[in-house]
């Protein structure tokens, strides 16, 4: 299953940067993040640090003070993917707006996703960066990966990156092509047994009560319960709305979580819907934008043949 983001003139002409820095070992990812830093500071820019606790325990220990890097708090985005584009036009907007040159070094918590899906939301995002910022001003994003790791897949991860950085030199990624569709790895089959249900106009109150059986069977209650019924009601009415008028629902769970799966007949051809904040302005996007705030996961594949597939991820009680 592929998204299409046609090349143009945004895709070469961009001065956005992203950049992959494939490491082994803690003494690689100090050489390569230290004098990423360096190279920025000799040229006035910047520094926005997004990278895991331990890591940033590693470069503090490495930094004297400095008021032009900048470590940031990853904690309430750094399990979302769905909600990482949004943070770093947040924390890259603070400096640009100021006219600042600015660098970012983001590091995803791969060794501590919870589960394949998470990875394989986090990879997608990587690719989504290049989309969700082409026309952004100029900043240089810098992405270290632990190449050792039993996550690792460096092929994957280069196909999302237009540039790597060996030896302390960018060079361009041969696996980048601006112009393919990013290809999905097929969804998990739901887990035996699941209940389904098929849903149109007037059925949202069912479609409600039919999520809150599953959840309470499974311990989720209160604020839990209710932000969960927030999310499937904005997607099943977008459903009804957009995806030819009618859905269907699947509910199960599956080791330590529960997940509502949406399917209809429509088409998402913006592969960045519910990621960016929505505007005043800005006609649909609402629902998705809530259900990735709201949920710990959401997954999301859409093709003009297949129709659209929404998974909503809710972790279950300890």
């Amino acid at each position: 299953m592929t998204i299409s983001s046609p090349r143009g003139a945004a895709d070469t002409l961009t001065g956005y940067r992203h950049e992959l820095y494939p490491y082994r070992g803690r003494q690689e990812f100090l050489d390569g993040t230290l004098g990423f830093i360096k190279e920025a500071l000799d040229g006035d820019e910047a520094v926005v640090v997004a990278v895991p606790h331990d890591k940033v325990t590693l470069l503090r220990a490495e930094l004297p003070e400095l008021s032009a890097v900048r470590f940031v708090d990853t904690g309430s985005v750094a399990h979302h993917p769905g909600r990482l584009i949004a943070a770093w036009q947040q924390w890259i907007g603070e400096h640009t707006a100021k006219g600042r040159p600015v660098r970012g070094i983001g590091e995803s918590p791969w060794d501590a996703a919870r589960s394949r899906a998470e990875v394989r939301e986090l990879q997608y995002y990587e690719w989504l960066l290049n989309k969700a910022f082409a026309r952004s001003p100029a900043w240089w994003l810098l992405c270290p990966y632990d190449a050792d790791a039993v996550y690792a897949d460096l092929k994957a991860m280069a196909r999302c990156h237009p540039e790597v950085r060996r030896d302390g030199r960018s060079q361009a990624s041969d696996a980048y092509d601006a112009a393919a569709a990013y290809q999905f790895e097929p969804l998990d089959e739901p887990c035996n047994p699941y209940e389904e249900t098929r849903y149109a106009a007037g059925d949202l109150a069912a479609v409600r009560r039919r999520i809150a059986e599953c959840a309470r069977r499974h311990g989720i209650g209160g604020s839990r319960l209710r932000e969960l019924t927030l999310a499937a009601t904005e997607i099943a009415g977008n459903s009804i709305k957009h995806g030819g008028g009618h859905g269907v629902l699947r509910t199960w769970a599956e080791e330590d979580r529960m997940i509502c799966e949406f399917h209809d007949r429509g088409y998402l051809d913006d592969p960045l819907v519910g990621r960016t904040g929505p505007d005043a302005t800005q006609v649909g996007g609402r629902g998705l934008w809530l259900a990735h705030h709201l949920c710990d996961l959401v997954e999301i594949r859409s093709t003009r043949e297949e129709g659209t597939t929404v998974r909503l991820h809710t972790a279950l009680p300890d």
